[in-house]
């Protein structure tokens, strides 16, 4: 039976989920704090995490930022902050997916299960190409801070415009992302370029990425369409 850790610190919230989650079929933890989620986490390995982003101690965002230093067990946000939803999806801690306050506890079982089945076939994937080639899947941290991308040991600086692409990229993993959704990604000062620039960015972006990956292409062309990330 798969296990949820819940990280709310508003009981009423938290006793709903858990019934919910367990009425269809998984096991629940709750914590009240930020506080000790890391370390509870690397004793335990819960499936999935709901993580609120308002907690004592240490706030959800932190704790997130913690969690991707070691695991990439699935994350998902829950807010209020509607307008921070691109920074919370994640584009430079990892999350995998938000639910904005109030919701339904229906549609956070409908999440869960999303994306524990994501994972799945993610791992699927990892696992029938480690029989082939025997690549060795890499922890990909990114650092918004510094524009610094680590894996497990090594890291890489990255331009701006570089970081950005791999951010949007990895964001949703598989997701084709055509030239022009990119540069609105990129430019937000809808500056005119051309495909040729973002083709020229991606290259770029590659060949570093090569740096501290050698065996795995992580950004894959799509034919007269765009690009996407995908181990």
């Amino acid at each position: 039976m798969e296990q949820i850790l819940i990280v709310e610190d508003e009981p009423k919230i938290a006793d709903l989920l858990q019934k919910y989650l367990q009425n269809a079929n998984y096991r629940t933890h709750w914590l009240n704090s930020g506080l000790g989620v890391g370390e509870w986490v690397r004793q335990t390995s819960p499936n999935l995490i709901l993580l609120d982003l308002m907690l004592p101690g240490k706030d959800g965002l932190e704790v997130c930022k913690e969690i991707r230093q070691f695991s990439l067990i699935p994350i998902i946000i829950l807010t209020a902050k509607v307008e921070e939803i691109d920074r919370l999806l994640g584009l430079e801690l990892g999350a995998d997916d938000y639910i904005c306050k109030p919701f339904s506890p229906r549609e956070v079982v409908a999440r869960v299960k999303a994306v524990l089945r994501r994972g799945q076939v993610m791992s699927a994937d990892i696992s029938g190409a480690a029989m082939t080639s025997n690549p060795t899947p890499v922890l990909l941290a990114l650092d918004r801070d510094r524009l610094v991308v680590r894996a497990g040991q090594q890291e890489i600086t990255l331009t701006l415009v570089e970081f950005e692409l791999l951010a949007t990229l990895k964001q949703q993993p598989g997701r084709i992302f055509g030239r022009d959704q990119l540069m609105n990604k990129v430019y937000s000062d809808n500056r005119i370029v051309s495909d040729r620039t973002i083709d020229s960015h991606i290259k770029k972006l590659r060949k570093k990425l090569s740096e501290i990956l050698p065996n795995q292409e992580l950004i894959h062309s799509v034919y007269s369409v765009g690009y996407k990330f995908e181990v």
